[in-house]
């Protein structure tokens, strides 16, 4: 029986995670924690449809999680995680950290974009970055699971193939990404649906979303080269889900079919992404409340680029899903277990 902890309960990634945990018969949910929380509370009273679980949301105690918990999940706003990561870690536990304060390896990049000091820059290193389909190995013998954003889950699954395969230019690679505005938290979707629904924006134009550091680290990794993006991300009006559309420009001369077959054979056995038969593009209404990506591709002869459209739901394979699937791999389990 492996015992849980949530800290952050009371955002939407919180209670993806205890939707999602509540079902297993494998795990024991030990404790469950407000950020700001002063006093102690039924669950009910803030989810009723957990009634049924009889449990209680407790103010945060650090002390009480390390020594309670196998595994700590982190629901957390950027730049508290630091704040809490150092002492569960020392105290034996397994952390997974669904914020940004451990994804970035370079210290001075997250302060740059984060507008914060990182107060603990020791404990980076320790971190694994939880893209389960390429960091599996990994993540196995991790005690320290960064798991990546919503958006770079959907634009890095989308790529990944590409970049191995070295068909692609990657300069000048260009991203379209549309989101549910649940990315953005639930004060923020109360807001959306109280005044603006069914608005369609653009938001943080020109290279001002958080996200892109951490796209532009892991490409890097995967190519060995720098690789800057232009990202231009989106709200929709709906509360979940995410479609990303890609251009890359291509190096040589390639048909959509055999693209389509590099990436069923580079996916081969990964049980959460589906790549799509040639000339069927995905869409957020067939992924949503799933942990699956799925993927089309095209490619574009006119203008010698590939266009990829990459799908995903983005509270669960783009955060709370994503963190379980990599829970079920620290704990050697099926990786599958309860996600599908």
């Amino acid at each position: 029986m492996i015992k849980i902890g949530i800290i952050g309960i009371t955002g939407y990634t919180g209670e993806e995670l205890l939707k999602i945990l509540s079902k297993r018969s494998d795990v024991k949910i030990a404790g469950l924690y407000g950020r700001k929380s002063s006093q102690e509370r039924d669950l009910k009273d803030i989810y009723p449809g957990f009634a049924n679980l009889n449990l209680k949301v407790s103010p945060l105690d650090i002390e009480h999680a390390a020594s309670n918990c196998d595994v700590v999940f982190l629901a957390l706003p950027h730049a508290v995680a630091f704040e809490v990561v150092p002492a569960l870690l020392e105290a034996g536990a397994k952390v997974i950290d669904l914020s940004a304060d451990f994804r970035l390896k370079n210290p001075e990049t997250y302060e740059k974009w984060y507008k914060v000091t990182h107060t603990a820059k020791k404990y980076i290193n320790r971190a694994v970055y939880g893209l389960s389909e390429l960091n599996d190995k990994e993540i196995k013998n991790a005690s320290l699971i960064a798991n990546p954003g919503c958006y770079p889950t959907s634009i890095i699954l989308g790529c990944v193939p590409a970049i191995k395969n070295k068909f692609v230019d990657l300069k000048g690679i260009v991203v379209d990404s549309k989101s549910g505005i649940s990315g953005a938290g639930r004060k923020a979707t109360h807001e959306y649906f109280e005044k603006e629904h069914p608005n369609f924006r653009a938001y943080k134009i020109a290279g001002g979303h958080r996200h892109i550091p951490e796209i532009e680290q892991e490409f890097a990794n995967l190519s060995g080269e720098n690789t800057p993006i232009s990202f231009t991300p989106h709200i929709i009006p709906v509360e979940r889900g995410m479609l990303s559309t890609i251009y890359i420009n291509l190096k040589q001369d390639i048909k959509t079919s055999d693209v389509i077959e590099k990436y069923k054979e580079f996916y081969k056995g990964r049980n959460f992404i589906k790549i799509l038969d040639e000339d069927v593009m995905p869409s957020i209404k067939d992924i949503v409340n799933t942990n699956f990506c799925e993927i089309g591709i095209k490619i574009d002869e006119r203008t010698k680029r590939i266009v990829i459209v990459s799908v995903i739901d983005n509270l669960v394979k783009g955060a709370s899903g994503q963190a379980v699937q990599n829970m079920n791999l620290m704990f050697l389990l099926p990786e599958t277990a309860v996600l599908i």
